[in-house]
């Protein structure tokens, strides 16, 4: 039988070919400085906002990886809330959208302080604040234990299930985190990037919990992630990346956890991952200008509370066709309302109708408008 790189002479202590990877990590932290410095030079609300993006990005995908799908609004909001950031009407959010959310915030915003096993309770009781993973029952907030079984990543229909890992006993646990805590907090590896890609390997691997163990493993690597930049606002969603990539980001897991302890694949698999998320970075950062110059053209026109919430919905990236309906429904008004509020846009030129096609007439940002 095959063993697992936690069952192999040597374990905990990862190997890699430090010398393979010296030209890719010096090009990966070249272009991080970049996209940093580039950052560091726009006003302090630009930095907010492309801030505010980036991280409802990085908690949409992290949970998409796993098969959910959350509300972009109530993510955005919930960040908005818990970051003082004014982005006009705020959409109420469920326990665990807050949850995800306040996980994924103290991971990044309390970057500097150390990783405890407490900490890691608390994030696992925000993701399943109601005690149920879908319609199953879980422990929260405490390691696994015997009663739950082999912790094992299976796919494939039943009766045909193949087991792509299966996770150290429970048993093994209260050492192997204490383990990966001590070397967390440490700082026995040079470079911060290389520790994020390790810690995720590693706290994926150990499996801790009945369930989130992913969702934690990408917030322990945005916290790494942080110490590499050195501030808590984040500007590239390695979790967005991720989700682009997810059959690959399995497919080198499974390799890398089936394999000895030279972990040189899964760096520099991270590493290219990395890189390609700072190509997202600046499509972010073209979205967050050209929201400015929009206001910014218009910064001498009036605009009533609801039209103001809307442009800030479209140059958010709206998802689908804006029509009337969908308008009234937003801003809490009446049909006859909305229509009079898009009219006077699209007579002012910040509307235009879309080309036609379906049974409603649906509106975008009019040319130079558009993000």
């Amino acid at each position: 039988m095959a063993l697992y790189i936690y069952e192999r002479e040597g374990w905990p202590n990862l190997r890699w070919d430090r010398a393979a990877l010296a030209g890719q990590l010096a090009h990966v932290r070249h272009r991080q400085g970049r996209l940093l410095g580039r950052m560091e030079g726009l006003g302090f609300s630009l930095r907010e906002e492309a801030s505010l993006r980036t991280l409802t990005e990085d908690v949409l995908k992290s949970s998409e990886i796993e098969g959910e799908v959350l509300d972009k609004e109530q993510v955005r909001s919930s960040i908005a809330r818990r970051l003082g950031i004014d982005i006009g009407a705020l959409k109420p959010a469920d326990r665990h959208v807050d949850g995800v959310v306040e996980m994924m915030l103290d991971a990044t915003q309390g970057f500097q302080a150390p990783l405890s096993q407490e900490r890691l309770f608390a994030w696992h009781a925000g993701l399943f604040p109601t005690g149920y993973s879908g319609l199953s029952r879980i422990t929260v907030g405490v390691w696994r234990g015997e009663g739950a079984g082999p912790m094992q990543v299976i796919s494939g229909a039943i009766g045909r299930e193949r087991v792509h890992f299966e996770a150290p006993p429970a048993k093994r646990l209260a050492a192997e985190m204490e383990a990966f805590l001590t070397w967390f907090n440490g700082d026995a590896v040079d470079d911060p990037v290389i520790k994020a890609a390790l810690a995720h390997l590693w706290f994926v691997t150990i499996h801790p919990f009945e369930d989130g163990n992913g969702r934690i493993a990408r917030a322990i690597a945005d916290m790494a992630l942080a110490r590499s930049d050195g501030s808590s606002q984040r500007f590239y969603s390695m979790s967005s990346q991720i989700r682009i990539e997810r059959k690959a980001y399995y497919d080198v897991l499974e390799t890398t956890q089936k394999g000895d302890t030279d972990v040189t694949g899964w760096l520099g698999w991270f590493l290219g991952c990395l890189e390609r998320s700072f190509d997202g970075a600046e499509v972010t950062l073209a979205v967050v200008l050209a929201a400015a110059c929009f206001w910014e053209r218009h910064a001498g026109e009036a605009f009533n509370e609801r039209q103001r919430i809307m442009l800030q919905r479209l140059l958010a990236g709206f998802e689908g066709k804006l029509t009337s309906s969908k308008w009234a429904l937003i801003a809490k008004c009446s049909q006859d309302t909305a229509g009079r509020d898009i009219d006077d846009l699209v007579k002012r030129g910040v509307l235009a109708k879309d080309a036609a096609g379906g049974r409603s007439t649906s509106y975008s940002l009019a040319g130079e408008g558009k993000v």
